[in-house]
């Protein structure tokens, strides 16, 4: 009896042991667990961001000498042309009043003529027959020239009236639209039937095409201002093109705006660059594009993320495994912090490659 109440008490013994020991344990905060990082070598980037378009640096509008209707267009938006080459050509809408007018010229012009030829025909056989000087005859005849001249002016006035080009000069033709400058057709803004007006001082003028050299781009975008001061021309730029998801475009910053403008409440300043155009890359005009500029680096430098820092007193600190323990434990140690992108930091001193750190906390099954 007595063996059997001492199992019964050692048994319960043991229970109540185990119990308190399950409560004390239960009782105990578990110990946190680290992630640990290795530092490693990299480079740290700044970059701010423009948003923009690409755009030829310079498009020309086309516009007719005359006024007139479109009878013919002989080029297609996207084809290349040559200064000169023709692009449309004009029928020409006569004005009632520019033909009264220059109807008029060329009368007067012929009555001037025929008066001063009678008088430089009797000037002349005055002189053949020495009646009179040569001055007086070489007045006559250069009178009697200068109104030939002006009776052949007047008549190809009105032929231009009428035509669009005068009878004695071939290379201009005024129903012939003509590309002002070689490049690419970007917009041909008329169809055959319309009516179309020149420049004058009181309207621009009908545009008939407008040409653009694609190979002289450039990034037109906007930056905000207190981005703007961490940027100067000369830099080298990244562009994304939407289009374009594989590849990236360089330029070189070249104008940065004097002045602002404020857009919803932001001031926005101007900025192009030279876009430097891949080989076989096709850019139309107007793509949307970003510009990354970058405005700081550090390259090759001990790389640790900024999570990992903790800051007192406006001194940075990390925590350094140590080694041979079972438990982690940590050491506290300063750092020297430079360039940071806002996930990586630079670390110029107190830490080396082979030192491991502490890294985030590592969640509990219970917690998660």
């Amino acid at each position: 009896m007595k063996v059997g109440k001492i199992v019964l008490m050692v048994i319960a013994a043991v229970i109540l042991a185990a119990t308190f020991k399950f409560l004390w344990d239960s009782s105990r905060p578990e110990a946190a667990a680290y992630e640990i990082i290795s530092p490693r070598r990299g480079d740290i980037e700044n970059t701010t961001t423009a948003t923009g378009n690409i755009e030829p640096r310079n498009e020309t509008a086309v516009k007719p000498d005359v006024a007139g209707i479109i009878s013919e267009i002989l080029k297609e938006v996207g084809e290349t042309v040559n200064e000169g080459d023709v692009i449309a050509i004009l029928k020409i809408i006569i004005d009632v009043g520019q033909l009264n007018a220059a109807e008029s010229h060329l009368r007067v012009a012929q009555i001037s003529l025929e008066q001063l030829q009678k008088d430089y025909e009797r000037q002349k056989m005055l002189f053949e027959n020495d009646v009179i000087s040569r001055n007086e005859y070489e007045v006559s005849e250069a009178a009697y020239r200068k109104a030939v001249e002006e009776e052949e002016n007047a008549e190809d006035a009105l032929q231009i009236v009428k035509n669009g080009y005068a009878r004695r000069s071939d290379s201009v033709n005024n129903t012939e639209v003509r590309a002002r400058s070689s490049g690419t057709i970007l917009d041909i803004p008329v169809k055959v039937g319309d009516s179309v007006i020149n420049s004058n001082p009181f309207n621009e003028g009908t545009t008939i095409a407008v040409i653009a050299n694609m190979d002289d781009l450039i990034f037109r975008g906007t930056i905000d201002e207190t981005e703007v001061g961490k940027i100067q021309t000369g830099m080298l730029i990244k562009i994304s093109v939407g289009a374009l998801s594989d590849e990236t475009v360089e330029a070189v910053l070249e104008y940065i705006a004097p002045k602002g403008k404020k857009e919803n409440g932001s001031v926005l300043y101007e900025i192009k660059a030279a876009v430097k155009t891949p080989p076989r890359t096709v850019i139309r005009a107007n793509y949307s594009a970003n510009a990354n500029i970058v405005t700081d680096e550090a390259k090759d430098v001990i790389i640790i993320p900024e999570s990992s820092i903790e800051f007192d007193k406006g001194l940075a600190y990390i925590y350094v495994l140590m080694e041979d323990t079972r438990e982690q434990s940590f050491i506290r140690k300063q750092i020297e912090i430079g360039l940071s992108d806002g996930i990586n930091v630079e670390v110029k001193s107190g830490l080396n490659l082979t030192d491991r750190i502490r890294g985030p906390q590592i969640r509990s099954q219970t917690e998660k």
